[in-house]
């Protein structure tokens, strides 16, 4: 009885133990283990401190992108393009457009002809700057628009084919040594008084309705014609030295008074500095230049903003190698055994030429940093210095590191000896 009782109650055992295994392996993990890396560290915690390395870098990384984007909004937009409205320099015209802007005149700068010749119509002035070499086409869709025409410094082809050939230029005029009177009866002539403006346009032979003033001998300063417009009549005023306009002369004489009469006689003001690249001229869409060079005006914002997300996003994604870890090797082998082993294999394959060549390179490198002979000199130079510090020949210091391989085991001992005692002799030199 006793003995089956004993057998029942480790049966049950048994079968208790059984199931709780089988449950145990059937119920899901309540507590599911960090993954462990082969570094000891678990991915959590490498985000953590990989994030706490770059937060401090992106933080200022986002100050100087913020600050980049408060100064271009708040920063007034310039430029050093001589004659610019837009220009503060010595050589732009941004005084005027200034004042022309608080006297009521919209000021229209442009860059593309096409722009230009669109905006221009009837009841505006269109005043096209020096600088550029216009083509054909662009100076005929320049001299029909509906617009006052201003030409500063322009061209004998504009100026021909805007007053239908009455005027045209006369180069190499010298400049009055002194301010000269109007001469004529143009009203902002006669308000801007004396000038002191270099000569350079004249009137064609048979031109009865040209307008010449501030004349000095042959030529003049000022040249108007009046030509029928949408509206009655239309001016094309040319003035062939345009320094009246610039912030540095503006102030000088009447200039300021004739810049503001010529420019500001409408409330819409076009301002074309031409684009050298720019082959526009009627609304074309001004074609890029056959090497694909033109491009849009936000291309360079457009450009830096790109930088700068790459910039960012090469921090973020960037993978990170973390510290370095030593890793415990199975067993620890010391340079003399290493030595000692790769002696054995080179006495085994009986490669004496192998064994003798390391030991002449390393003592040719220890006697030549001993005496300061580069790497890249030849053996001569390094014989010759051995034997000087040695005081032996020449050719047996240069049988000793260069000679031809021993032929037994005695002889590479011997070499090794020999080798030995030359670096002891060049050590104690």
């Amino acid at each position: 009885m006793t003995t089956a009782t004993n057998t029942r109650t480790s049966t049950g055992s048994s079968t208790g133990s059984s199931t709780a295994t089988v449950a145990s392996a059937a119920a899901p993990d309540a507590v599911t283990s960090p993954v462990v890396t082969g570094d000891g560290t678990t991915g959590r915690g490498r985000a953590a401190r990989r994030w706490q390395r770059t937060r401090w870098a992106l933080l200022v990384l986002a100050v100087l992108v913020l600050v980049v984007a408060v100064l271009a909004v708040l920063r007034p937009a310039t430029s050093t393009t001589p004659y610019a409205p837009d220009n503060a320099q010595p050589n732009g015209a941004r005084a005027v457009a200034q004042v022309l802007g608080r006297q009521g005149v919209e000021v229209d700068h442009v860059t593309r002809v096409a722009d230009a010749v669109a905006a221009a119509g009837p009841g505006t002035t269109l005043v096209v700057t020096p600088g550029t070499m216009l083509l054909p086409e662009q100076v005929d869709a320049l001299a029909g628009v509906d617009a006052d025409l201003v030409l500063l410094g322009a061209d004998d082809a504009l100026v021909r084919a805007a007053t239908d050939g009455d005027v045209s230029r006369t180069p190499g005029a010298a400049a009055p040594a002194f301010a000269v009177e109007p001469g004529c009866d143009l009203p902002l002539a006669v308000r801007a008084g004396e000038l002191l403006l270099t000569p350079g346009l004249q009137a064609e032979p048979g031109a009865s309705d040209v307008t010449l003033c501030w004349p000095v001998e042959s030529s003049a300063a000022l040249a108007r014609v009046e030509r029928p417009g949408p509206d009655g009549t239309r001016a094309v005023t040319a003035v062939d030295d345009p320094t009246f306009v610039r912030n540095d002369t503006v102030l000088d004489n009447g200039n300021a008074a004739f810049a503001l009469g010529l420019l500001g006689a409408h409330e819409t003001l076009v301002w074309l500095v031409p684009d050298p690249l720019d082959t526009s001229s009627t609304g074309d869409g001004g074609a890029p230049a056959a090497d694909g060079s033109v491009l849009p005006p936000w291309a360079g914002v457009v450009g830096l903003w790109a930088l700068l997300v790459v910039l960012v996003a090469g921090v973020w994604r960037a993978r990170r190698l973390g510290p370095l870890v030593a890793e415990e090797l199975p067993v620890v082998v010391r340079a003399a055994e290493t030595t000692r082993g790769r002696g054995r294999l080179y006495r085994r394959a009986r490669s004496r030429g192998h064994a003798a060549a390391g030991l002449r390179a390393a003592t040719a490198e220890t006697v030549a940093r001993r005496l300061g002979v580069p790497r890249s000199a030849d053996p001569t130079a390094l014989t010759d210095a051995v034997s000087r510090a040695t005081g032996r020949p020449a050719h047996d210091v240069a049988d000793l590191l260069y000679g031809p391989p021993p032929h037994d085991d005695d002889a590479l001992t011997e070499l090794a000896r020999r080798l030995d005692t030359l670096e002891s002799e060049v050590h104690r030199s």
